[in-house]
């Protein structure tokens, strides 16, 4: 029932990165008796009749004051939202918690909430460790070739904007 990191082993598994040997060192596990496994990079639990439940990535895991937050749980709540099409929460540098979460709102066709209405709404649902810190919207999501969304991309479009330098006066 406690939530992990997914480990495991097959024959058919790759053994590891190829030309990447400290990339292959950080993918092994071993366990009390020695036994190799490798990460898979999930999180997720067992419940009660045995079934995996996966709950997010490892690398989208936001620390934020020394809490694990899973963005899936965040984008749970703001899909409930009737203004919301689609989202993405990722994890922004904090100079204050050491991340902070933020999220990429899609919205539904027509008028609707604004961002700032959106992020009320959702921080007055969320305990305080699971709170954003802002909410954009967007026209759409990055996604992947098979609809899978770059997480990285929003994160690397954050930064630059955090980044950039103000218009001038």
């Amino acid at each position: 029932g406690s939530v992990g990191e997914i480990v495991g082993r097959s024959p058919a598994m790759m053994t590891g990165y190829n030309n990447r040997p400290d990339a292959t060192k950080a993918m092994h596990w071993h366990d009390a008796q020695g036994s190799l496994f490798y990460r898979h990079g999930d999180i997720g639990r067992f419940d009660e009749d045995g079934f995996l439940i996966l709950f997010d990535r490892r690398k989208d895991m936001i620390i934020s004051g020394g809490f694990n937050i899973y963005p899936s749980d965040l984008e749970g709540v703001l899909r409930a939202h009737p203004d919301v099409a689609d989202v993405a929460v990722i994890g922004v540098p904090s100079l204050a918690w050491g991340e902070t979460p933020v999220a990429y709102v899609v919205r539904k066709a027509g008028d609707g909430s604004s961002a700032a209405e959106v992020l009320q709404w959702f921080n007055q649902r969320v305990g305080k460790t699971q709170r954003l810190s802002d909410l954009h919207y967007i026209d759409e999501l990055p996604r992947s070739a098979i609809g899978k969304i770059l997480k990285r991309v929003l994160r690397d479009r954050h930064v630059a904007g955090a980044t950039a330098s103000p218009p001038p006066a």
